[in-house]
C-alpha cells in the first residue's frame, strides 16, 4: 500500500516531533506532509527526509510566529491533496487530519488532542498566559474552526487516542470512538543508579504557565523542602521571584545531567495537567516515583502506591500534604521502571505495526465507529 505521513507542523521539537521520528522509523519511505518546515528548529537529521510543506510555508514570519495564522490551517491541509495514497497516518494536535484522501482510503489519525485553541480556548489562553481578551476577539472565527475541524474528525476512517483522557474528549469533541496506543518512551536512556535517593525533589521541563512550577515552588516553600528546577522558558522570572532560599533553578540541562537528575531525586514533581505526560515515565524509568495532579495523562503512566502518589486537588495546600506524606523509601525501583517499559519505543513500533495492518485488512469500506 502506498503510505504517506502527516504532521501539524514542523519549527519545534516536542512530543509530537518525537512521535514523527518513529512514525519515520517504523515507515522511512513515507513522505512526510505538513503545513511549515524550519530546517533549524529541528532535529538535523530531518534534513534528510521527505518533508513537504504546502502553501502556508511561505506566509511571512509564519517559522517564528506560527500561531497567528491559525485560521489559514484548515485552508493549507484541505488544499493538501494525498488522493494518490492508499493509507494516511497522521499525527494530529491541530488541523492536519483535515487532508484530502480517496473515499476508499484508510486514514488513521494518532490523536495527540482535539485542537485545544478550537474546543477549549479559554483554557488554552490561561495555559499560555494570553489575556482572555484575546478569546472574545477570536470567537466568531472559533466557532467556524469547529465546524470544520468538526467535519474533518468525520472523514478520518479510525482514531487513535494516546491516553484516556484524550480517548474521552475525542468522544466529547467529536462523537468518535479511538482505541489507545500511548506514546513512544525512550525508557533505555534512563536507570537506576542503586544508590539511595538524595533528599531533593525534582521538576525537568519547559518552564511556562500551565506545566504549574508554581504550584512545586510553593508548595516547597510552604515545607522548606529542597527543590531542584531544570528546564528553561517564558515563566522563569515569575517563578525565580516566588522561590524561596530551598528551590535551585539549573536551567537547560544535558540528556546526561538530566538522567542523572532522574536517577538521584526521591521523586519527581508532576503539577501541571497533561494530555499524556512523557517526564513522569523518565522518572520511574530511572527508579524514581512521580507525584502527580491526579488527572490526565498521569492516571495512565503513575499506579498509586507502587510508582508514585496523586494529589486530588491543583493546589499547594493538596501538593504540600502529599509532599509531607511521602516516604522516598516506599517505593521500588525496579517496579517503577518496569511500569515505565510498558510505554516503551519497542511497544509503540509493534501496537502501532499491528493497528495498521488489522485496519489494511478490514479496509476503508468499514464504518466508522461513530459514538453511539
Amino acid at each position: 500500500m502506498t503510505l504517506a505521513l502527516v504532521h501539524d507542523w514542523l519549527n519545534q521539537l516536542g512530543g509530537a516531533e518525537d512521535v514523527l521520528v518513529e512514525f519515520h522509523s517504523l515507515f522511512p519511505r513515507a513522505p512526510i506532509y505538513t503545513s511549515i518546515y524550519a530546517p533549524d528548529k529541528t532535529l538535523p537529521e530531518m534534513q534528510q527526509w521527505d518533508i513537504r510543506p504546502n502553501w502556508l510555508d511561505r506566509l511571512p514570519g509564519i517559522h517564528d510566529h506560527h500561531q497567528i495564522y491559525l485560521p489559514f490551517y484548515p485552508l493549507g491541509f484541505a488544499s493538501t491533496d494525498l488522493r494518490d495514497y492508499d493509507l494516511v497516518l497522521s499525527n494530529k494536535s491541530g488541523f492536519c487530519h483535515g487532508v484530502k484522501t480517496r473515499m476508499d482510503a484508510i486514514h488513521i489519525c494518532y490523536c495527540l488532542a482535539p485542537t485545544r485553541y478550537v474546543w477549549n480556548p479559554d483554557a488554552y489562553l490561561a495555559q499560555e498566559g494570553l489575556n482572555p481578551t484575546v478569546g472574545l476577539a477570536l470567537r466568531p472565527i472559533l466557532s467556524a474552526l469547529r465546524r470544520w475541524d468538526y467535519a474533518a474528525a468525520q472523514r478520518v476512517t479510525h482514531f487513535i487516542a494516546i491516553s484516556t483522557e484524550i480517548q474521552q474528549r475525542i468522544r466529547r469533541y467529536y462523537h468518535r470512538e479511538s482505541d489507545i496506543i500511548c506514546p513512544p518512551v525512550d525508557t533505555s536512556r534512563f536507570s537506576p543508579n542503586k544508590k539511595a535517593p538524595e533528599p531533593f525533589f525534582l521538576s525537568l521541563g519547559r518552564l511556562i504557565p500551565y506545566k504549574r512550577i508554581d504550584l512545586a515552588i510553593q508548595a516547597c516553600n510552604q515545607i522548606g523542602a529542597k527543590l531542584m528546577i531544570a528546564g528553561d522558558g517564558r515563566d522563569r522570572d515569575r517563578l525565580e521571584a516566588l522561590a524561596g532560599p530551598t528551590i535551585e533553578f539549573l536551567g537547560r540541562v544535558s540528556d546526561a545531567d538530566a538522567e542523572d537528575l532522574m536517577a538521584r531525586c526521591q521523586a519527581f514533581i508532576f503539577p501541571g495537567l497533561e494530555d499524556f505526560g512523557i517526564t513522569p515515565l523518565q522518572a520511574q524509568a530511572a527508579g524514581r516515583p512521580v507525584i502527580a495532579f491526579g488527572a490526565g495523562g498521569a492516571l495512565d503512566t503513575v499506579l498509586p502506591g507502587e510508582t508514585g502518589e496523586f494529589f486530588p486537588e491543583q493546589t499547594t495546600e493538596s501538593l504540600a500534604s502529599a509532599l509531607v506524606a511521602f516516604k522516598p523509601d516506599g517505593y521500588e525501583p525496579a517496579a517503577c521502571r518496569a511500569n515505565a517499559k510498558r510505554f516503551s519505543v519497542q511497544r509503540f513500533h509493534l501496537e502501532l505495526s499491528n493497528y495498521i495492518k488489522q485496519a489494511s485488512i478490514e479496509g476503508a469500506s468499514s464504518p466508522a465507529r461513530l459514538l453511539t
